[in-house]
């Protein structure tokens, strides 16, 4: 009897292994996947859409743009169409000056090109606010030796150029709970090059809780009215002085320095920071603060983001 129970017992546990292995191999190997799909993939199979057609999905192309500011119907008579799939003139005009930002020919169509670009990982402050495009409005003309004009758009700013204050040059950062430990050098590393063309001076606050900038970590929706989207698409986000919120998103593969198919700490970390002392997005490809942000890559700061802040505080 009590080896009949024994064999019962070891049996059920042999039953039980056989039936999880499975299950844990198979989770893992969706994981894998997903982190190859990104939230952004919807739009390959948008290519080639224009005005005037129907096509299934475009009320999440429709949702991309309202997302990052090109897009708004609710001052509209057409505030019905926000999610529907008509390509309509509004979402017409609306990939016109993405395109336009993008330094992409304004179709106004979805082409190859401005897929590849939308499909790119990116910060998710929008690139435009209420209503207001300030990649396009920081202009500088130049004149070349031929006479011709040559528009160069450059760094902007956060509606109304918020910024910290004067007595305020000397600000502490804090990591919330929860933050990798190996995430913690790289921002350090960040805070410094800022500091270095700057007059800011950082420190690392003892208590995060008394700090002018929170370093955190989060996944989806996280309570700040900007939820993440899992891995690829959007990678971070901060606020305008003087909030100094800064998220990661937790779901992407994080890397110190560059590795392939990873996201480097402190790259994003320049990114975000530039945002918290109050720089908008570039419309220079080549700048830090550029909303797009390529994998496997490090990538330091540029004259045009310099030149911003030294414009926005006047040093």
């Amino acid at each position: 009897m009590a080896y009949n129970k024994a064999f019962s017992l070891f049996s059920f546990t042999l039953l039980l292994l056989v039936l999880l292995l499975p299950l844990h191999s198979h989770a893992t190997s969706r994981n894998i996947h997903d982190k190859k799909s990104s939230p952004f993939e919807f739009l390959k199979h948008l290519q080639g859409c224009h005005k005037g057609e129907q096509v299934k999905g475009i009320h999440n192309l429709k949702a991309y743009l309202e997302n990052f500011g090109y897009l708004s119907y609710n001052h509209s008579k057409n505030h019905t169409h926000t999610n529907d799939d008509d390509f309509d003139e509004l979402l017409e005009s609306a990939i016109k000056t993405y395109q336009l930002n993008y330094h992409l020919n304004a179709t106004g169509t979805l082409d190859a090109k401005t897929v590849s670009t939308m499909m790119m990982p990116r910060c998710g402050v929008a690139d435009i606010s209420n209503g207001t495009n300030w990649m396009r409005s920081g202009k500088k003309k130049h004149h070349h030796r031929h006479g011709s004009l040559h528009t160069v758009s450059h760094y902007t700013f956060f509606q109304g150029n918020p910024k910290w204050p004067s007595s305020k040059y000397h600000l502490t950062y804090g990591f919330l709970p929860g933050t990798p430990t190996e995430a913690m050098s790289p921002v350090a590393k960040a805070f410094e090059t800022w500091a270095a063309n700057t007059h800011f001076k950082f420190s690392r606050a003892q208590d995060h809780t008394n700090a002018n900038i929170k370093v955190s970590f989060h996944r989806r929706d996280h309570g700040d009215g900007h939820a993440f989207d899992g891995a690829g698409g959007i990678l971070a986000h901060a606020w305008a002085p003087t909030d100094g919120r800064f998220h990661y998103d937790a779901d992407e593969q994080w890397s110190v320095g560059a590795a392939p198919n990873a996201f480097d700490l402190e790259t994003v970390a320049l990114h975000e920071i530039g945002h918290l002392l109050g720089l908008d997005h570039s419309s220079v490809e080549g700048a830090i603060m550029w909303p797009n942000i390529r994998p496997g890559v490090t990538q330091g700061l540029h004259r045009d983001d310099i030149d911003g802040i030294k414009a926005l505080y006047n040093f």
